[in-house]
């Protein structure tokens, strides 16, 4: 069994089936939000070079564009903390204020923080990819919402595996933020073969990692696309 084809296997959805009863999922909204992710994961799958994990610089944002605003890219800067370098503005949307700069965590309940400092030490370590499946209780001007994230491992220019690919889709209206999420359902699949797999150098677009890559920061860290 190849490891691409493992990736599809781990990919159906099992979150209708495991989702507590208290937290009130849609069936249809969970089928959308699958569709959307998955055309996310095709993109990076493209991407990589056989088992490797795709350096950050060769990601392209035509690739997923109709995500485009619900995407990310996050840094580690510490075993289990990783920050936002650029985002989206459906984050921006969902945190209430500029998201550059702040740790991923910020959009995940306190109470379960400590849970996904251990994902994130998973997705940079074996590597693996992180999938979850989210709920956002309702409050004062905060109607509730059900969404799905999913992490995916990036190397930097210098060959370590100390960037993330993210995208994060929800359904319902955002509200007033900020907005943090209960993890419900956890999917974690590794990435086999891809530790083993080592980098041979810098690559080839050296330290031009912010000038060079079709993905580019608009002010306040925003993500645009660069046509052409």
């Amino acid at each position: 069994m190849t490891c691409d084809t493992m990736m599809t296997e781990h990919w159906n959805p099992p979150q209708l089936r495991t989702v507590p009863s208290r937290f009130p999922v849609s069936p249809l909204a969970v089928a959308a939000q699958d569709g959307r992710l998955a055309n996310f994961l095709a993109y990076w799958r493209k991407v990589r070079q056989g088992l490797n994990v795709p350096f950050r610089a060769d990601i392209d944002p035509r690739g997923f564009e109709p995500v485009l605003g619900n995407s990310f890219v996050a840094e580690r800067i510490a075993p289990g903390l990783a920050r936002l370098r650029i985002a989206g503005n459906h984050l921006t949307e969902l945190i209430g204020t500029e998201v550059r700069g702040m740790p991923l965590s910020a959009l995940i309940d306190p109470a379960q923080r400590d849970v996904f400092s251990h994902h994130l030490v998973r997705l940079f370590d074996e590597p693996a990819m992180v999938r979850l499946s989210l709920y956002s209780a309702a409050g004062f001007g905060a109607p509730a919402l059900t969404g799905q994230i999913l992490i995916l491992p990036l190397r930097s220019d210098l060959g370590d595996i100390s960037r993330a690919l993210g995208c994060l889709v929800t359904t319902g209206n955002p509200g007033r933020g900020p907005r943090s999420f209960e993890i419900i359902h956890t999917q974690i699949t590794p990435i086999e073969g891809a530790a083993a797999v080592k980098a041979s150098g810098p690559h080839p677009v050296g330290s031009q990692e912010h000038t060079t890559s079709c993905f580019a920061e608009r002010k306040g860290g925003h993500l645009k696309l660069i046509k052409g």
